[in-house]
Order: structure tokens, then sequence, then C-alpha cells
């Protein structure tokens, strides 16, 4: 079952490279590095220029990277321009408080908006799944229910989207599921849920995150070939992150 232990196993490995940046409180990310480290989730080295360290993980001098305290807009620019990439797609992991753990996106508010690209997220999120063993039972999010159509133009497309993709989806072989507006119910049990856009799909991450004190990993950059785990700069500590780029390196090998 997808869960911190389930993550934690999986991050055994200290030949592992990882590599993670600080710009700000470095103390907090060397500490983290420290325990990682003698707990054998990798190998990690710490960057403070984030161009060296998404270069070296495109070359292959390090096996996964964690952006760590490291400003976010200059990472998924770099990551952008050294993986000649339009956009970057992320998908976090989460746990509420009390609650299962669940794959979450898309996370960043440019991320997400159109049909295809989140059946796009859902499909590499899917095949990451199952490269670490767990099989995906993906929920897609609307902006209300069946029973709200005719209120507003947007509303419509997200119900409307949120149909055809969970059909597209259980056309390829993914199991889904249109759960309309229900993220409660979709958590129960569901794996992984995909918010009717980036905006609110961000907003879900940080009320779950930062009022609800629930558990962020990370969120793993899913359209490039290298394991990149993105972070939050009010982590306190990112050990966690730094286990799951190590548990990603293992599905890969």
């Amino acid at each position: 079952m997808l869960g911190p232990d389930f993550i934690l196993a999986k991050a055994k490995g200290p030949d592992r490279r990882i590599g993670i940046g600080a710009s700000v409180d470095l103390d907090r990310v060397e500490a983290s590095v420290s325990i990682a480290n003698s707990n054998g989730y990798g190998r990690s080295q710490v960057y403070h220029n984030p161009s060296e360290m998404v270069r070296d993980l495109k070359e292959g001098r390090l096996d996964a990277a964690v952006r760590g305290s490291l400003d976010s807009n200059l990472v998924m620019r770099v990551i952008k321009d050294e993986f000649s990439l339009a956009s970057v797609q992320r998908m976090a992991l989460l746990q509420p408080r009390n609650g299962r753990m669940f794959f979450l996106a898309p996370v960043g508010v440019d991320e997400g908006w159109t049909y295809e690209q989140k059946l796009e997220l859902a499909i590499n999120g899917a095949r990451l799944m199952r490269r670490m063993g767990v099989e995906p039972k993906v929920a897609f999010l609307s902006g209300g229910r069946k029973g709200d159509l005719g209120r507003h133009p947007v509303v419509d497309r997200t119900i409307e989207d949120a149909a055809k993709l969970a059909e597209a989806c259980q056309g390829l072989g993914v199991e889904a599921y249109d759960r309309q507006i229900l993220i409660e119910e979709a958590a129960k049990d569901c794996n992984l849920i995909i918010a009717p856009d980036g905006i609110s799909g961000n907003l879900i991450f940080r009320t779950l995150h930062f009022l609800g004190d629930g558990k962020a990993m990370g969120a793993v950059v899913l359209n490039i070939d290298k394991v990149f785990v993105d972070t939050s700069r009010a982590k306190a500590s990112y050990l966690d992150s730094i286990a799951m780029a190590s548990a990603l390196v293992g599905t890969r090998k």
C-alpha cells in the first residue's frame, strides 16, 4: 500500500547519487543530507547553483536531484531549458492528516489547463506508479456535480472533461473514475487525483499541507527521463524528499 513506510523501504540504496539545492536555510538542507546519508537513502551532495545541478542530472553525474531551498521559478526555468520542455509536469505525493497517501496533479498554476494536458499527466503518472509497484487508481475532479451543468461555462467544461478523461484512461488500461467535485470521496480509495486545473490543484496542495498539517514528500517531474523531485522551501526537513528521490531511482534499475 502506498505510504511513507513503502517509500522509505524503496529508498535504501547508498550508491545512488542525489543532488539537493540550497540557497537559503543551508543548515536545514545539510542536516537533511546528513540524516539521509546515514540512513542509506542515497549519497547526497549540496548544490548552490541550479544550472550546475540540473546539468549534472541530465548528463548522468547524478541519479536524482531535489530542489531543496532553491527558488522554484529559477529551477523550473533551468529544467525547461536543459530538457527543451514547453512546460513542466509535476505530481505531488501527499498524505492528509489521518488520511491515506495519494498522488496529486497538476500542482503548478500553469499546468493541466487542457484536456490533453490532464490526460498526459494521468498517463505519465500511472506509468511512474506502476514502475514503483503501485497499481494506479485515478480520480478526475471537476468544478461541480453533474447537476451543476449550465450554471457556468467554465464549470461545464471541467465536468465534461472529467467524464471523457476517465473514459479515455479506461480505454488505455488505467483504472479511472469521474469523481466530480467530491475530492473527499476520491481520497478514500484512489491513489492519483487529477484536479480540474493548475490553480485548483495548487490550492488543494497548499490547503492540505500548510493549513491541514498534511505530509508532502515532494513533487516528481513526470516529463523528463531523469528523477527530479520538487519541494517547498517551507518544509521543516528535506529528508522525506531525498528518500522519495532515492526510491524513484530504484524503480529505474
